[in-house]
């Protein structure tokens, strides 16, 4: 069943409240819609609601670490990676705190709530923050993962989480792994890099592709930072061919990181599905995505078009 990874982020709080007694939990008034009432629910003792005050909500999970706390500070992601920038630049990031900002609500996904809401750059504004490891989950299997990973990872962690449903990729057998990119597919004529609720799309273009006599690789990038060079690079030197996908402006995000690492090691033709530096808008999830041009059938596309350029 489809479900968003903001639940799985609740579920996994959850855990680390029975596993963990050092883990806290602090809210900007948005709990039941990050979902961090369910460690309400069964931690009220280690819960804090700080109001409406985002920089406030960091600067207390940055004291609450140095007390030897393994804080998870939580909002919208607008309001987390905006609002808050600097600081978790200056308060987090550079002391190198044991912080762990869990945002929600991220990308066009959003919907109804319009472009004030949808934060389409804050895994650029995040990964260009020295100290800070970024995550983006594709589903809820790997969400939960990355949550219990983050609690054990030593340092400042942003976890990107979506409000929309979204079908798995992986199963219980799977092993998320901080920092190591997952081929889900292989192929040799195109990769498809993606993260997040891309990669389901992904999936679904290489299937589409596959019908058409096109071979085309797919890659999960989970983190963006530190980024996964040597799957990236291997992948690059066997298609000859990249096409990156993204619920986030092409400027800064995945795409640019992807580029980052191809135009030091490995040139190779790109193309970067994302939002084409501009704001979102109020409507329906799919509907966005399909204006945005954020679906298989862009992917597919962008894969037939960077073939011919190799």
């Amino acid at each position: 069943m489809a479900k968003a990874t903001r639940e799985a982020y609740g579920e996994a709080l959850k855990k680390l409240a029975a596993n963990n007694p050092d883990v806290v939990v602090l809210d900007a008034d948005l709990s039941g819609s990050t979902k961090t009432s369910e460690f309400k629910k069964v931690s009220p003792e280690r819960f804090f609601n700080v109001g409406i005050a985002e920089q406030n909500l960091i600067g207390t999970a940055a004291g609450m670490s140095l007390a030897g706390k393994i804080p998870f500070a939580s909002s919208f992601a607008m309001f987390a990676a905006g609002r808050a920038f600097e600081i978790i630049r200056n308060t987090v990031a550079y002391p190198f705190l044991n912080v762990k900002i869990a945002a929600t609500h991220a990308g066009l996904t959003v919907g109804e709530d319009g472009a004030s809401h949808q934060a389409i750059e804050d895994i650029s504004l995040m990964r260009s923050i020295p100290n800070m490891t970024v995550i983006n989950p594709a589903d809820c299997i790997e969400a939960e993962q990355a949550v219990l990973k983050a609690a054990e990872y030593v340092g400042p962690v942003y976890i990107r989480l979506g409000r929309m449903a979204v079908e798995d990729v992986y199963d219980s057998s799977y092993q998320f792994e901080i920092g190591k990119g997952v081929e889900l597919k292989n192929g040799s004529d195109v990769t498809i890099i993606a993260t997040g609720i891309m990669v389901q799309k992904a999936l679904k273009a290489s299937e589409s592709l596959k019908a058409q006599g096109i071979d085309a690789r797919v890659i999960n990038i989970h983190t963006i930072k530190p980024i996964d060079k040597e799957i990236i690079i291997k992948a690059a030197k066997e298609t000859r061919a990249v096409v990156t996908a993204e619920e986030h402006s092409i400027i800064g995000g995945l795409g640019s990181a992807v580029l980052e690492v191809l135009s030091d090691t490995c040139p190779v033709p790109v193309r970067r599905i994302g939002v084409m530096d501009t704001f979102g808008e109020s409507g329906k999830p799919e509907d966005l995505m399909e204006k945005y041009m954020l679906t298989e059938k862009n992917i597919e596309e962008s894969c037939k078009e960077i073939i011919k350029m190799k």
